[in-house]
């Protein structure tokens, strides 16, 4: 008897050990994303110091065209009212409940490719933040938007869990829209992913000065190691000791996996080696 409970025993312990995991909730995902490689509060929350409510917009952008929106689940002046659906179709679609299109910066053409799962799980996450009344003036552009950032998104799988290089180039694109501003701009006045992937060369108006975005291909970055790079990623700082410039939220990249930082230089090291 006293065998058998000893054997039982056992069972339950290596059943525990080789247990998988618990899968990550789609709300916690949803809080992996928001708050760090998409980065939402970067642009919709009020700067200043401290800075304002989370996700309560006005941010003035683009020489003051854009005005960024209040996406807290305030029901009169945020996206409370809207539907999980109608928070999806302005994500990926760039188009609003009552029709209007999103205008520029909000990387509507890069979100897309944003798969059904996180899609759901940032949507899910928006929905906890606490809610802030906060009314913000409409976005007045000089130049006409498209009528569409191109038709109705369908079914968007997730990249596959075995391709590492497949997780780097989704973060890295749709995610975190790395290639948006390390991609030069095209004779069409937006970035030549076809032809210059990652080749750099994006320049960027500062107040302090005009920054050019660094070259990401293995032209650019055959001078570092695997893990020099982890560290300019996450921390902005150079093997010299310098620090990169411009509107690179690298506190934002620390918060990355380690997993995913690992696909990432992974996926940047496959790139088509452009000068």
């Amino acid at each position: 008897m006293i065998d058998r409970t000893k054997s039982l025993l056992t069972a339950v312990v290596l059943g525990l050990a080789c247990a998988p995991a618990l899968a990550e909730t789609p709300l916690e995902r949803g809080s992996y994303l928001v708050n760090g490689i998409i980065g939402c509060g970067d642009c919709h929350t009020p700067r200043g110091k401290p800075p304002g409510p989370f996700l309560s917009g006005g941010n003035k952008q683009m020489g003051g065209q854009a005005v960024t929106a209040n996406i807290t689940p305030d029901v009169e002046t945020g996206i409370g009212g809207w539907t999980d659906e109608q928070i999806i179709t302005a994500l990926r679609e760039g188009k609003r409940p009552d029709g209007s299109t999103i205008g520029p910066p909000m990387p509507v053409r890069d979100y897309r490719a944003m798969s059904d799962d996180d899609v759901k799980a940032v949507v899910a996450y928006l929905r906890t933040v606490p809610p802030v009344k906060n009314v913000v003036a409409k976005s007045q552009y000089k130049n006409p938007l498209p009528a569409s950032y191109g038709p109705p998104v369908g079914h968007v799988p997730n990249p596959p869990a075995d391709d590492q290089i497949a997780q780097g180039a989704y973060l890295a694109g749709p995610l975190g829209h790395c290639m948006e501003c390390h991609t030069p701009m095209g004779p069409e006045g937006r970035a030549d992913m076809e032809n210059r992937l990652g080749a750099g060369g994006q320049d960027f108006r500062l107040p302090n000065g005009v920054v050019t975005s660094a070259n990401l291909t293995p032209t650019g970055l055959s001078r570092y190691t695997d893990a020099q790079l982890k560290t300019i990623i996450t921390t902005g700082k150079r093997p010299d000791g310098t620090e990169i410039t411009g509107p690179m939220e690298v506190s934002l990249y620390a918060k990355l996996t380690p997993k995913d930082l690992d696909a990432i230089v992974a996926y940047l090291r496959s790139l088509p080696p452009k000068g």
